[in-house]
């Protein structure tokens, strides 16, 4: 794939989704990216990362195949996943990375519960953090066993305008009800930040007024089933345990 059509490939999803109705809040211009995405991990920051190694386009292209095998290559634009932390540059490490093709299975099922209940319940969503090395992830203050580091978790902003309160009650409830069948952890930071993973179900985080933003989830045990002969060729490793991140961030 010459380089020019992956850039553009890579740059927007090409599928449409299903949004919620926007919250309205006012006229003041929406960015929620602002807080967490500095010059550098942007769209054009991409572009000279990518274009900064010969052997990257390649990377990037197999892992951007890797999603469309698995049909979740256009939930977000794939470009956003490869962003490491939001304090990279005062860690020196650089804005995005490819993580170890070990770990590719691990953001399966995370994006399958983006596409299905996330984007359904508060509209479109941008990856602001997804892959962090050890390294890069001890230094922003990620949690020692943060799951981050297996590229099972995303931290994701709306892109439609919404009210915090609106975006943990409809996440909740989107939680509560399929988060067990997909093993998601979900949790809210400050302002519009929130966390997805497939590694195990729970919530974290509190609202504005200092009560958990979820109800604590109750596990739903499915009957016991005979294992399959073979493993879906659409979720290879989907199952494969994780390290319990102490603090999720």
């Amino acid at each position: 794939m010459p380089l020019a059509v992956m850039l553009l490939a890579l740059a927007q999803p090409t599928t449409a989704v299903v949004t919620a109705p926007p919250f309205q809040v006012g006229p003041s211009i929406w960015n929620p990216t602002g807080d967490y995405v500095i010059a550098g991990q942007d769209e054009p920051g991409y572009r000279r990362w990518v274009m900064g190694q010969s052997w990257r386009p390649g990377l990037v292209s197999s892992f951007h195949r890797y999603l469309m095998d698995n049909q979740v290559a256009f939930v977000v634009p794939t470009w956003q996943l490869l962003r490491t932390a939001s304090d990279w540059a005062r860690c020196g490490a650089d804005p995005f990375e490819v993580p170890p093709v070990s770990d590719w299975p691990n953001v399966v099922q995370t994006l399958r519960f983006v596409r299905d209940y996330v984007v359904p319940a508060v509209g479109r969503v941008e990856p602001v953090s997804a892959y962090r090395n050890p390294i890069l992830n001890q230094c922003a203050g990620g949690a020692r066993e943060s799951v981050h580091m297996t590229m099972s978790a995303i931290d994701l902003v709306p892109l439609v305008p919404i009210d915090r309160g609106v975006l943990m009650s409809r996440l909740c409830a989107a939680h509560a009800i399929n988060g067990p069948r997909y093993n998601v952890g979900l949790g809210f930071y400050a302002k519009l930040r929130f966390h997805v993973d497939s590694w195990k179900y729970r919530t974290w985080g509190r609202n504005d007024g200092g009560s958990l933003a979820c109800p604590s989830p109750v596990v739903r045990m499915a009957p016991p089933a005979a294992p399959p002969t073979t493993a879906p060729a659409s979720d290879p490793l989907g199952t494969t345990p994780q390290p319990d991140p102490l603090a999720p961030r």
